[in-house]
């Protein structure tokens, strides 16, 4: 336990830590030259964050690791479910169709694709290949360890589809801003993206919450981009109960046609999105004035700097070596149709409405 009194002060010194580090992210990024270059403080946390792992990690007390976690974890589903505060049901109601066709759209497509390519494919176990899958599909990290206790899987397994998800969500991360501005947003026809839209497919194929919402703050938090890319994420990580569900009965079913005794399926339910969509619907009501709404957003914005700061910290490029090959090549076949395929998905699903 992270606040146990042989860890609480350790602990405490991880969480102060990375809270220097997420002004320091705050700073940088109000600077004239980092502003203009559309560079929130939440990407410069996570440049920051990640540059300190590598680099400086083994200067610093291993005792402030389980600080740097609670950022990462409990931090994070803290600030996402105040996210809320940003959103009413009026603008969730905006999204609407669009945003739920392509959540589900792509939640299916990319967990089925994952699954059948890592194993017929890249010989991958049916464990691994799926918390891989379940990863890319609906919400990274959390998604693994959500899925993990309904296949019963080995701890390395999900270490390994974690990995992945770090890997390829960071790179989006960084992929999905350039696009945006040398490509989606000056091109004209099929390829031209509108804030909105490219909020949808920010939110319909990245893979962490905390990611989509730093893409999202491209146009700045509250945006229609901002908006849309957490409402169509979000929707994501709510169907990961219902796919949970499913896979709990298909793998009862497989286990009955192989003459295996059925085991009782734990299902892991997100209640922190449940929480989201509780404080955006509080926030319908325009109970609180719009002051206090915005100081409740600024904290907001600084807490999940605090967040990707923490995420970036524990990402160690070490963590990659001896992983073999199996794994990066299903996570990158992933990553390929949540890019490609994403943009055609979102493209012919906004066409329709």
């Amino acid at each position: 336990m992270p606040f146990s009194p042989e860890k609480r002060t350790g602990t405490l010194s991880g969480i102060v830590f990375v809270a220097l580090v997420a002004a320091s992210a705050s700073y940088i990024a109000s600077l004239g030259p980092v502003k203009a270059l559309g560079l929130s403080p939440l990407v410069i946390g996570i440049v920051i964050g990640i540059f300190y792992a590598n680099t400086l990690h083994n200067h610093f007390p291993a005792s402030w690791e389980s600080g740097i976690t609670f950022s990462a974890k409990k931090i994070l589903r803290f600030a996402i479910v105040f996210y809320g505060f940003r959103l009413t049901f009026q603008e969730i109601a905006a999204v609407g169709m669009e945003g739920f066709l392509v959540s589900l759209i792509m939640l299916t497509s990319t967990f089925i694709l994952g699954s059948w390519l890592g194993v017929r494919f890249f010989g991958l176990d049916r464990d691994t290949a799926m918390l891989t899958a379940s990863g890319a599909s609906v919400c990274g990290a959390a998604a693994v360890l959500a899925t993990e206790p309904v296949l019963k899987a080995e701890e390395h397994k999900a270490a390994v589809a974690v990995s992945m998800v770090v890997l390829f969500g960071t790179i989006a991360m960084f992929l999905y801003p350039l696009l945006y501005t040398t490509l989606f947003k000056n091109a004209t026809g099929f390829l031209h993206l509108d804030p909105g839209t490219f909020g949808i497919y920010a939110g319909g194929t990245i893979h962490e919450v905390a990611q989509v919402v730093a893409v999202g703050s491209l146009d700045g938090p509250g945006t229609v981009m901002a908006n849309n890319a957490v409402i169509v994420k979000m929707t994501r990580v709510l169907l990961i109960a219902p796919m949970l569900i499913l896979l709990g009965l298909w793998l009862s079913r497989q286990a009955a046609r192989s003459g295996t005794a059925g085991t009782e399926v734990k299902l892991v339910i997100p209640w922190f999105a449940v929480y989201f969509l509780g404080m955006a619907a509080f926030n319908s009501l325009q109970l609180i004035p719009a002051t206090i709404v915005e100081g409740i957003n600024t904290v907001d914005t600084f807490l999940l700097t605090m967040a990707m700061t923490a995420l970036g910290m524990g990402t160690r490029f070490a963590k990659f070596k001896g992983l073999g090959m199996a794994p990066l090549y299903t996570a990158l076949a992933m990553f390929v149709w949540l890019v490609v395929g994403g943009f055609f998905v979102v493209k012919g699903v906004t066409a329709v409405f």
